[in-house]
């Protein structure tokens, strides 16, 4: 599954407002005590077009070089472009469906990933799980979406809406079986298992369409969610249309206010 990069930068802002540094700043704190010289690799996963690193490698030392791993190659090439010429940034085309063992997992200091684990499998999560616990490596992943979503003022139908859209995120997003709104929960209990400390923390999208940034990630939002809703329940499509006329007048009028539920999960592994 790719994302277009009009979508990635539509978001860029929230993603950046919600975000939960003090995470970011544990993870480099335990890699300031406990890192190693010879990992020598931040390794981002699903890394589009370059937002998480340009969110975190302000926050983490500057002495490792990153790898920024996707299988979109366009997207990877605008990454690449990006990146300052002061920083050390390469990047890999790769499914992670499929190639996630074959990335260099014995020089990775850090694994990052951005809007990635409710798009996978528990399968796939179980495989993540292990592959880090044998490199004794910590993982960063920001902003996992978590079934919350809150409209106001409140519509009729915006209950149905939530439980369609969460359905529907339980498909195959090219990982298997999507773990959705469970990603987080079942990803901490994953690296628990491993001997980690795992923290979570709320990461919510918080969206007001009185701001025009806001506004424009909006309208392709609810437009998304009910075409969602209508592929999880065909019979009731016209029902979905409505829902979407009446938010994006809404939007239109810039009365709606919006939160859209997320989680960052950092897990840490026993010092060696």
């Amino acid at each position: 599954m790719s994302f277009s990069e009009h979508w990635l930068a539509l978001r860029q802002h929230a993603d950046s407002s919600a975000r939960a540094d003090a995470l970011a700043q544990a993870a480099a704190d335990w890699l300031q005590r406990h890192g190693t010289p010879d990992r020598t690799l931040y390794m981002d996963l699903g890394s589009g077009s370059g937002a998480n690193w340009l969110h975190l490698a302000p926050l983490l030392s500057a002495h490792r070089q990153w790898l920024l791993v996707d299988n979109d190659a366009a997207l990877l090439a605008s990454a690449q472009a990006r990146c300052s010429a002061g920083t050390s940034v390469r990047t890999q085309r790769s499914d992670l469906a499929s190639q996630l063992s074959t990335l260099p997992w014995d020089q990775v200091a850090l694994v990052s990933a951005s809007a990635l684990l409710d798009l996978v499998s528990q399968t796939w999560l179980e495989q993540l799980a292990a592959l880090a616990a044998a490199a004794n490596v910590p993982l960063l992943c920001a902003l996992s979406y978590d079934g919350r979503l809150v409209l106001q003022q409140s519509d009729v139908d915006d209950e149905w809406l939530r439980s369609a859209v969460n359905a529907h995120q339980r498909g195959n997003k090219g990982f298997g079986p999507a773990l959705g709104p469970d990603a987080t929960q079942v990803a901490a209990e994953l690296l628990r298992d491993q001997h980690y400390w795992v923290g979570t923390h709320d990461s919510d999208w918080q969206l007001n369409a009185a701001d025009a940034r806001d506004a424009a990630l909006l309208r392709p939002l609810i437009e998304g969610w009910a075409e969602a809703a209508a592929e999880q329940f065909p019979a009731e499509a016209q029902r979905a249309s409505h829902w979407a006329a009446r938010r994006l007048a809404c939007v239109a009028r810039g009365e709606l206010q919006v939160t859209v539920g997320h989680k960052d999960l950092l897990a840490l592994p026993a010092p060696r």
